[in-house]
């Protein structure tokens, strides 16, 4: 019950300060203190929203399932490969520093191959989200599972069960946390590859508004943009963290 009324006033905190950032914004805007074309005002945002309203929610429909694609790629990859890195030391040794140089490499600069490798479609773009968003599942889920109490895994031993049983019924439950707290970040990794996979080659979706609206000029079509993307992240991210509170909630009553 305390955590649920902190989180609430944490949340009526954020909209107050959202609410006070806004109105400061309207003001400064009408005042004519920033030139439109570099700062539009919040309610000519909101009229263009209201406008276009129908457009823009398919274009956000379009990059929110691009999204969700590439995140739920690399939630399976990322988990995948996780536990071979735990559950094989060849694995571990010939392929992990194999998986920490790939990421190394700025994916953006990988763009435009996925673009001549596999078009100008979905895939490019699923490619670029997964990519950029696996790194973040594998390493929270490495860390979850190599983070087991040393007396569950004692107690494993003890009753001599199968490796597989030992794995869903012990490890997997202690590295939940850790792999819900990568997915949070992997989920606004993904959001933030399908931009860039839309900035590279795209027909539709927020990222091509983004792109297209630059080359007029018209900022206020970038700013509803940006606002739909910021309310998308901040819902998916909500979504993650009562996910998160569930599963602790969950662990704590086992415990």
């Amino acid at each position: 019950m305390n955590a649920m009324m902190s989180s609430a006033k944490n949340f009526m905190h954020g909209v107050t300060s959202l609410v006070v950032l806004i109105l400061l914004w309207e003001l400064v805007c009408r005042a004519g203190l920033v030139p439109p074309i570099i700062l539009p005002a919040p309610s000519d945002v909101l009229m263009e929203l209201f406008n276009e309203a129908g457009w823009y929610a398919a274009q956000a429909w379009y990059t929110l399932l691009i999204t969700l694609a590439g995140f739920v790629c690399a939630v399976v990859g990322g988990v995948l490969i996780a536990v071979a890195l735990v559950s094989s030391r060849f694995f571990e040794r010939y392929f992990y520093p194999l998986i920490i140089a790939f990421n190394s490499i700025p994916k953006v600069a990988l763009a435009p191959l996925f673009v001549i490798w596999l078009g100008t479609g979905s895939e490019p773009k699923i490619l670029i989200a997964f990519m950029i968003a696996v790194f973040a599942v594998i390493i929270d889920t490495v860390h979850g599972l190599r983070s087991v109490p040393p007396d569950l895994i004692d107690l494993g031993r003890v009753l001599k069960g199968s490796p597989l049983s030992f794995f869903l019924k012990v490890k997997l439950p202690s590295a939940l946390p850790s792999i819900v707290a990568g997915l949070k970040v992997a989920l606004s990794l993904a959001l933030v590859g399908t931009i860039v996979g839309e900035f590279v080659s795209s027909q539709k979706g927020l990222g091509y508004i983004i792109m297209s609206a630059q080359g007029s000029f018209d900022t206020v079509r970038v700013f509803a943009s940006l606002s739909i993307l910021a309310l998308m992240g901040v819902v998916l991210y909500g979504v993650l963290a009562w996910v998160e509170s569930k599963v602790i909630a969950g662990r704590r009553a086992q415990d």
